[in-house]
């Protein structure tokens, strides 16, 4: 992408009802973000169409210094920018209706390996739960999970430094911009992150305090870029518990570790167990056998039932296995030339045939 694309980009993010679907949506109908601003004339009446509030992208002096800034900022710290439709975007989040348009990242790219566990849990961690944690990730260890958290004090600093110690590869995705650190007693942690192969995460501008608000909308992504959820130990609200409930929305896996009925630290994970919102789990072993990774899937299954897709098929089959996960709504707003109707008879073909299935909310997902 060039370094103009990505200008305009960023300006998008400013204008005035320009949300994140907003603007997924205009860079996919335009072809660009230099078209919108650049091409003025083709943009306004189909602009007008497709929303007659919205009007024509605008720069002005501040947005010009601000966008040049953060550019600048990037440039100087190697981070990267990374945008809804570029190549090693997370598959995991592209299945999520509320994905980040775009987000800035500083280390390696490592968005998509083959197993992702978020563990989240309360700031005031007590020393169960951080044996919990140690206990979770030495069992998980051996079968190379990619630990997911949010570098908050607590169980998701132990899960970032017990995934260290086991030589796993952590995501942080932190709620403010990559100048703060926070808490600031983590960033020999976070910098210990980068340095072992993995990769802090924020869809914030870089001057971005960490504003309590900030903390729920981040929580999407933690859940967003997870295969299955692990609440450790959390009272009954809290940030966890709310990642959770994400990651429940988000048809992924939920786990809970029960633990002293006595103790309020331990209320909100019986919760999500007794409302059937998690599984009650108890050992890395548990996850990595309900996550069924303890049995190798065999490349040549795979080989063999791409064999019975038609061509016509191929495309819809294409699109659930790029983004994992695929409702009919994206797949049609991917494959525009066929009607909805269609849409389904070939899903149905698909699902009778037994290369994918239908998970609940009406996504789907390959077999294999």
């Amino acid at each position: 992408m060039n370094d103009k694309e990505t200008f305009y980009r960023l300006a998008l993010i400013h204008m005035e009802h320009y949300g994140n679907g907003v603007i997924k949506k205009l860079i996919r109908m335009f072809g660009s973000a230099t078209a919108l601003f650049e091409q003025k004339g083709k943009v306004a009446a189909k602009l007008y169409e497709y929303r007659a509030s919205l009007q024509l992208p605008h720069l002005t002096d501040s947005i010009r210094r601000f966008v040049e800034g953060e550019l600048e900022y990037a440039r100087k710290n190697d981070i990267g920018i990374c945008f809804f439709d570029d190549l090693d975007y997370p598959t995991r989040l592209l299945s999520c209706n509320d994905a980040p348009y775009y987000f800035y990242y500083k280390g390696c790219h490592c968005f998509n390996g083959r197993r992702h566990v978020a563990i989240v849990g309360t700031r005031n961690a007590t020393n169960y739960g951080k044996d919990v944690v140690k206990k979770l990730v030495g069992e998980m260890a051996a079968s190379q999970v990619s630990i997911i958290s949010g570098l908050a004090r607590g169980i998701d600093t132990m899960a970032h430094e017990e995934a260290l110690a086991h030589g796993l590869t952590t995501i942080a995705v932190l709620g403010c911009g990559l100048k703060t650190i926070y808490p600031a007693e983590n960033k020999k942690l976070a910098h210990k992150i980068i340095e072992s192969g993995g990769s802090l995460i924020s869809e914030y501008f870089f001057d971005a305090m960490p504003d309590r608000i900030n903390f729920p909308k981040r929580n999407r992504i933690i859940a967003g870029l997870s295969d299955a959820v692990v609440v450790a130990e959390s009272q009954e609200k809290g940030g966890s518990i709310i990642t959770a409930e994400i990651a429940h929305s988000y048809n992924r896996d939920v786990f809970a570790v029960p633990g002293n009925i006595f103790q309020k630290s331990q209320n909100g994970c019986h919760e999500l167990i007794r409302n059937n919102m998690a599984a009650l789990v108890h050992s890395g072993k548990n996850i990595i056998q309900m996550m069924g990774w303890d049995q190798e899937k065999k490349k040549s299954i795979q080989k063999s039932l791409f064999l019975d897709v038609s061509p016509e098929e191929k495309p819809v089959m294409d699109i659930i296995h790029q983004y994992r996960e695929a409702g009919v709504d994206l797949i049609s707003e991917l494959l525009p030339e066929l009607a909805p109707s269609k849409i389904a008879a070939l899903l149905l073909s698909l699902e009778l045939k037994g290369v994918i299935e239908c998970k609940p909310g009406k996504v789907y997902t390959t077999i294999y």
